[in-house]
């Protein structure tokens, strides 16, 4: 299922696929976050934003309106009982 970043809640992971701003795009490409690149949401700060992710084994704070940007493959989780 594909859903914004910034709707993921803490602990959940998605699989970076495509950003909807061509402005966004470049600033994001920058700092890391490219397609493909497996993705966590750590923190959101008690306000809503900023939040915090790790991509590609560190942790990247973002605006949560540059994260509205970032489409992400969420990962399945298998239940366990």
């Amino acid at each position: 299922m594909l859903q914004r970043l910034s709707e993921l809640k803490p602990g959940e992971e998605g699989v970076i696929q495509a950003f909807d701003d061509n402005a966004a795009k470049v600033f994001l490409l920058e700092m890391g976050c490219i397609p493909g690149a497996l993705v966590r949401l750590d923190v959101v700060a008690p306000l809503g934003d900023p939040i915090a992710i790790t991509i590609a084994g560190y942790c990247l704070s973002l605006r949560k309106k540059d994260a509205q940007h970032i489409w992400v493959q969420v990962a399945e989780r298998a239940l366990t009982a």
